[in-house]
């Protein structure tokens, strides 16, 4: 049966989200929050030759840039003050929770709660600005080693494409910590849907240009429509897809009153690592592509041409290299971000155990046993997410922003962002029954 929160969820109406006026605020702020972006998106690095950038630009998409172009809404290819995006922040908070469990005094950190949580905070911006600095410098010489993109190649224009760069991050890192405490919704996590949902209005306008010019058949557009909306809702069935182990606390005695033990369940999800290994593996495979890129002028080595070759999009060294990376960096980042160990000590403390499991180590190997099958079906779960689109993207030529990727960031952003909504309604609907019960109480 369902409990009485999902009922009353079932029965949210427009009524209701019209009189959550707090709700209503959080949205607006949330979406002016994300309007700025997309304004910042259109703001060009100074001393950058536009008609050169986009013909260098043409050549890149195939690599790693392609992919941070649509994370980053389309400002990589235009090259402008948000240009590195949240990717730093993303790539610090990775590093730090790495280092959390190799580090014991990080690893302490955590355990700390509240006050070790903020410590860390500030670690991953101090990371975030390191790494955005290095990246910034990398694209100012990178960008003057193309052929007349920078107007004044020279120290200064290094100096001011890191401070711009780097500033532009550690902004956008404020605006999603903003949108998360005073809007609804992950901030860091909406920005980035709001770089990959920009540019789907143009790439669906692309394909439907394809049909119409001939290129794309009519049941290709057909397929493509199909096959993104059966993968919509496998994404959202397999999102919310949980394994619940039974958890048993024992009887307790509060003076003389006995207390009946209390069953309660531990929710394992399906795919605990999210959108973090197709990321990983992406990153990893178009990196040759980029570094030949980078090497054409200057003549790229042998090897590296026939790496690319093989590891070109559809090819099936590509396919079996990249559904591999994903298996491995699920159980990667799983292992690190679950810790059967840590969650048996928890339990055991309050006096919870596993039925028919001793509690202790025997707990942790049964978790752990559990997590490893259930990793295993999520793995494989984002193995076919990624791939079908590659095959479709590989056979009919549709444009990349309807990869994967950018699918299972979508959906799960979205379903993250509606449950709040949800809870916000639900928390006003209780505060109108409060105040109803109040003021019936008064009458009485």
């Amino acid at each position: 049966m369902a409990s009485a929160a999902e009922q009353l969820a079932a029965n949210l109406n427009f009524g209701a989200f019209a009189k959550a006026e707090a709700l209503k605020k959080r949205i607006w702020f949330t979406l002016g929050a994300l309007l700025v972006y997309r304004l910042g998106t259109y703001i060009p690095l100074p001393g950058i030759n536009p008609e050169a950038l986009a013909s260098a630009f043409n050549n890149q998409q195939s690599g790693i840039l392609g992919l941070f172009n649509m994370f980053s809404g389309g400002a990589v290819g235009r090259m402008a003050i948000f240009a590195l995006g949240i990717m730093p922040y993303i790539s610090a908070s990775i590093i730090i929770q790495l280092m959390t469990s190799i580090v014991p005094s990080l690893e302490a950190l955590k355990k700390e709660g509240e006050a070790g949580r903020k410590v860390i905070n500030q670690y991953t911006r101090y990371g975030t600005v390191f790494l955005a600095i290095v990246q910034a410098y990398g694209i100012a010489v990178g960008l003057e080693s193309g052929s007349n993109i920078v107007v004044d190649p020279g120290m200064f224009f290094r100096i001011a494409t890191v401070i711009t760069l780097t500033g532009g991050t550690m902004f956008l890192m404020w605006i999603g910590e903003q949108i998360t405490s005073r809007g609804i919704g992950n901030g860091i996590s909406l920005i980035i849907f709001a770089g990959i949902v920009a540019n789907l209005p143009h790439a669906l306008i692309g394909m439907l240009e394809l049909g119409r010019q001939g290129a794309l058949a009519t049941w290709v557009i057909l397929l493509v429509a199909v096959v993104a909306v059966v993968a919509i809702a496998f994404i959202v069935y397999m999102e919310r897809a949980q394994r619940r182990l039974i958890i048993q606390y024992p009887k307790r005695q509060v003076g003389n009153r006995m207390f009946q033990g209390e069953s309660s369940h531990l929710p394992l999800k399906l795919n605990t690592a999210g959108v973090i290994p197709p990321i990983f593996a992406s990153s990893l495979l178009l990196l040759p592509a980029t570094i030949a890129n980078f090497s054409a002028s200057s003549g790229a080595p042998g090897w590296l041409t026939s790496t690319v070759a093989l590891l070109g999009h559809g090819t099936l060294m590509y396919m079996l290299l990249y559904a591999a990376m994903i298996m491995f960096f699920a159980f990667f980042y799983t292992a690190i971000v679950f810790n059967p160990t840590d969650t048996a000590d928890n339990l055991k403390k309050h006096g919870g155990f596993v039925p028919g499991i001793r509690p202790g180590q025997r707990t942790a190997e049964y978790i752990d046993y559990v997590l490893t099958r259930i990793t295993l079906l999520g793995a494989v779960y984002l193995v076919i997410v990624c791939l079908l689109p590659e095959f479709l993207i590989s056979a009919t030529h549709v444009p990349f922003y309807f990869g994967g990727t950018s699918l299972l960031i979508v959906v799960n952003v979205t379903m993250d962002t509606v449950s709040q909504v949800q809870g916000h309604l639900l928390a006003h609907q209780y505060e109108g029954l409060v105040k109803k019960s109040k003021l019936r109480g008064k009458k009485r």
